[in-house]
């Protein structure tokens, strides 16, 4: 695979949008990032999952899969290496990327939701006499 099969696959995700952060070509949905070209000169591209996404992915293709090294790799976020992958895995990969952020987004909403509907339940306060 490659940066053009990367970007043609990420831009097929409902809501996908290319941007770009520092420079760099990422990926999102809802004006969040679920992954980026930022590594493409390394032949990678990069992808935002969990800690145990990334496990999953790295413990089942090593070859394809590599943790980001230092604290982002530690969050969850995982190169992969764009040569070794197929479409089906680069696919997949992006997918499950995709989807983490529409879920995270999803949870975002709803507590902001939450909050406000507290602010506006709230009793007004008492004037003083």
């Amino acid at each position: 695979m490659t940066i053009h099969d990367f970007r043609r696959i990420a831009l097929t995700f409902e809501g996908a949008e290319e941007s770009s952060h520092m420079g760099q070509p990422d990926f999102r949905v809802g004006g969040k990032i679920f992954a980026t070209l930022a590594s493409a000169s390394q032949g990678y591209g990069n992808l935002m999952l969990t800690p145990e996404q990334q496990a999953a992915f790295v413990g089942e293709l090593p070859e394809v899969f590599i943790p980001i090294a230092g604290g982002w790799g530690r969050m969850g976020m995982t190169h992969i290496r764009l040569a070794a992958a197929d479409e089906d895995i680069l696919s997949g990969a992006l997918r499950t990327a995709w989807k983490l952020r529409v879920e995270k987004n999803a949870k975002t909403k709803q507590k902001g939701r939450s909050t406000a509907s507290r602010r506006t339940t709230r009793a007004a306060p008492r004037k003083k006499r």
